[in-house]
């Protein structure tokens, strides 16, 4: 092999080893994004289970909350016939804050919902 490939070889090292920690921190956005969904979709979950227990007398709070998954923390609360849930998703990385989305639902009776 001449200089000039030896040259080419470690220039491609080297500029692998400065994207590398571009990926990994673009990897862990995509995690914190994926895992904000999932709580999003967790918590709508969750609202409407409160909803359900809400609409046939159970006690809606309760329903919600426990019908979010476990790594997750959950609030709830319930305003007539609406219940909203809030969910605080876990970091990916120490330092990073949690997410936190919310959603709510409301069961309308005259509509048989």
């Amino acid at each position: 092999m001449s200089p000039h490939e030896y040259a080419q070889r470690g220039q491609a090292s080297v500029e692998l080893v400065a994207v590398l920690p571009l990926l990994a921190a673009l990897a862990l956005a995509l995690g914190h994004l994926a895992l904000a969904g999932y709580a999003l979709w967790s918590a709508a979950d969750a609202a409407r289970a409160g909803a359900r227990a809400a609409h046939v007398g159970g006690d809606a709070v309760a329903v919600a909350e426990r019908a979010v998954p476990a790594p997750f923390v959950a609030r709830a609360r319930r305003e007539a016939d609406e219940v909203t849930v809030r969910v605080r998703a876990p970091s990916l990385l120490p330092g990073l804050p949690r997410l936190a989305v919310e959603a709510s639902t409301a069961l309308d009776p005259a509509a048989g919902g």
